[in-house]
């Protein structure tokens, strides 16, 4: 979304500003095509950006647990002014198994956290977290590792998901916060480190 005071609804029209953004806005006209060319039965949902155990390391909340773990730099797009709003994945997997056996046929339904944060605020709380988890880091405080980076071209301002439909008419609300889901992420990528570490050693087995 491009202005602040918005969110995007299930009737929003989509607006891509990048190729990537643009391939998945391509494969939601496909099925809705599908849909209404053939009947196919479908139900489609958009979510917020989603974390968690297990999520990829380059991602941003892992890479942040884990450059801080390895006392390295953490590099922030911009002034980190770029705002997301944050979904527990295990709250997505539960939503998603809610639209899918109880969802109307063709219909959509957002999916999102309530938990906006602009990209610096949720850094600092990492930091915050580790400050606290690890007290004999050489490093502490850890935001003394926050470095910027230039932004990606095409890079969205602001996701805001309003997801009012599917708590009114499925009754799907989130069961995590952002503060109590965020630092079972953070518990988890401490106490996994040979997952992570073997994945950005490149041994993907």
């Amino acid at each position: 979304l491009h202005d602040p005071g918005t969110f995007f609804v299930e009737t929003t029209q989509y607006d891509p500003r990048s190729p990537y953004s643009a391939s998945k806005a391509c494969s939601d006209h496909f099925v809705r095509a599908y849909h209404n060319t053939y009947k196919l039965p479908v139900v489609i949902s958009n979510c917020s950006n989603n974390y968690g155990p297990n999520h990829f390391p380059e991602k941003l909340i892992p890479l942040m647990i884990h450059n801080i773990i390895q006392q390295k730099p953490l590099p922030v797009y911009g002034k980190g002014e770029n705002i997301r709003d944050w979904l527990f994945v295990e709250d997505h997997a539960i939503a998603i198994d809610v639209i899918f056996h109880n969802g109307a046929n063709g219909d959509t339904y957002n999916i999102g956290g309530h938990a906006e944060s602009p990209n610096i605020d949720l850094v600092r709380a990492i930091c915050g977290l580790l400050d606290r988890l690890l007290p004999n880091a050489p490093h502490r405080p850890h935001e003394q590792l926050i470095r910027f980076v230039p932004d990606r071209p095409g890079h969205d301002r602001r996701y805001a998901m309003d997801a009012a439909k599917i708590a009114r008419t499925l009754g799907w609300r989130p069961r995590h916060t952002l503060a109590t889901g965020l630092e079972q992420t953070v518990r988890w990528y401490l106490e996994h480190r040979d997952w992570w570490q073997a994945i950005l050693d490149h041994r993907y087995d």
